[in-house]
Formats: C-alpha cells, structure tokens, sequence
C-alpha cells in the first residue's frame, strides 16, 4: 500500500487532540488510521511521540519501564546486577552506586553518567559469557539482577537467559525487554519499523512451556512490556539441551497465534507497584 503523508499526518493531528482529552478509544482508532496511510509514520518526527509510542501508552497504561526497573532496583537492591544490551545507558545508570554493575554491548554508547562500581564489556553477550571470567566479574556473587535487552530476535534473547541464569541464585531476578509487542509489524524479526520489539514475545512462551517451575510475569510496562522471571534455577539445562528443537519450533509460530488470548498467553501482570512488589517477595 501506497503511503498517504498528508492523510497520516492529519489522523496523528486528531489522534493527539483525543488523547489529550482521555478519549482514549477515538484516539487509538485515529492512530490506527494514521498508522494504515504511513505505517512507519515518516514524516511525523515533529511530535515527541511516535504514534506507536502513544498506542503502546494506551495499551499499556502506567510507569514507563525504566521507572518500574529503577523501583525494581530500590525494591531488591542488588549486590549484583548484568545488563545485557546497554545501549546509551540509560537502564544501566539505573543501579544504584553500592552496586557491583557488569555491562555487556559489541557498541556501547555511553551518553549517561554511571556509578562507582560499573564495568563495561565491549562484546557480544556470547562471548562475554565464553571467554570472561564471570566469578570473577561479579567478585564471587551470582547475579541477584539482570536486563536483557539485547538483539531483538528470540533465540539470541534465549541464550543471554540461558548464560544469566547459570550465575543466579534461586532469589534472583531477571527482567526482559520487549516482551509485549503492539503489534505484528513492530514484532517482525527484520526491522521494518522505526518503533521495534522484534520477536522477544516468543520467549515468554517458551519460558512458560518448557520450564513450568519458573516464574513469568510480563508487566504491563509501555511501551512494550517488563518481563520478570524468578523461582530461577542455575542446575537446570532444559533449554539449553533443547535450544535447537525450541528455535525451530518457535520459528514456525506465527504472530497470529497470539489472537486467542495474548494477555493470557504472555502472561500480563498490572504495571501498579503494590502488585510488581508482590513479584520480588
């Protein structure tokens, strides 16, 4: 379909002017129209907020998810904490200072200053994972905390869970971006979309099928979902003697299988603090 700027650029006017108001239900449907004429919204950029960003504050009311990863870090105060994916740093600045802070990206962008106790790993969470000594980083600790928010493909986000969980204790927490999607063209594996979660939901399910003793929450943080997993277990290899047959499987999953119930399936948990705090217990 031909994009219609001129047609998207008025829809996100409207879109705008109803959610500024509370109609959230004329809003999405005005955001839907705009996103149907343009779907990667092109020409939009002058407004703060992508339409796709103001949908996913629609669908997913609440903190913004570095606000519910920051009270996550207050909540627990880890003595240890690995993010995978960090990006500029604007979740790994979110540690606090006594913690011990290890951080994992092939290109990191540091623009946000970090704590006392932080180090940067130049590389792939894969080889981080192969060719460092991981005691030795977390200075003999497991790893009470983690973010993965790396690549946005699934079985790269399976193998970071995978390698984390190996170095927690039992108590500990991991959480997962993007692991609610807004729709099937911001889900797509190749990026087609300015606004992108790839295809994390995948491991949800996986996580939920093959390792029923865990527990998986994906709180209802915008714009594309918190995962949150505990009840972990560093023994356990099911996944990884299984890693192969899973991808295949999941491949084949298409989007639309989240038409039946996707905040059932996806494990949806309110983004209201009393209710996350109830999680970390």
């Amino acid at each position: 379909m031909a994009k219609d700027t001129q047609l998207a650029r008025a829809a996100l006017e409207e879109g705008q002017a109803a959610f500024n108001i509370g109609d959230y239900a004329a809003a999405e449907a005005h955001f839907a129209r705009a996103l149907q004429a343009d779907p990667d919204h092109a020409e939009a950029h002058q407004w703060s907020f992508s339409v796709h960003h103001l949908l996913a504050g629609i669908s997913l009311p609440g903190p913004h998810y570095l606000e519910v990863i920051t009270m996550i870090h207050a909540q627990l105060r880890p003595r240890t904490y690995l993010e995978i994916g960090v990006a500029s740093g604007d979740s790994i600045a979110l540690a606090r200072p006594e913690t011990r802070t290890i951080g994992i990206d092939p290109e990191p962008r540091i623009a946000a200053p970090l704590g006392p106790h932080v180090t940067i790993r130049a590389t792939t969470s894969d080889a981080y994972f192969e060719r460092h000594d991981v005691w030795r980083d977390l200075r003999g600790m497991p790893i009470d905390l983690s973010f993965i928010d790396g690549m946005h493909e699934f079985e790269f986000a399976l193998r970071d869970f995978i390698n984390v969980e190996k170095y927690c204790s039992e108590r500990s927490t991991i959480l997962i971006h993007d692991c609610y999607p807004l729709t099937r063209l911001t889900a797509e594996r190749e990026r087609r979309t300015e606004f992108w979660s790839g295809d994390i939901w995948r491991l949800v399910l996986i996580l939920r099928k093959y390792r029923p003793d865990l527990t998986v929450k994906v709180i209802a943080a915008p714009p594309t979902g918190l995962g949150l997993v505990r009840n972990l277990d560093p023994s356990s290899t099911v996944l990884e003697e299984k890693y192969a047959d899973i991808v295949r499987e999941y491949l084949a999953l298409d989007y639309s299988a989240l038409d039946a119930d996707k905040p059932g399936m996806l494990a949806l948990h309110p983004n209201e603090w009393d209710k996350v705090k109830a999680l970390l217990a």
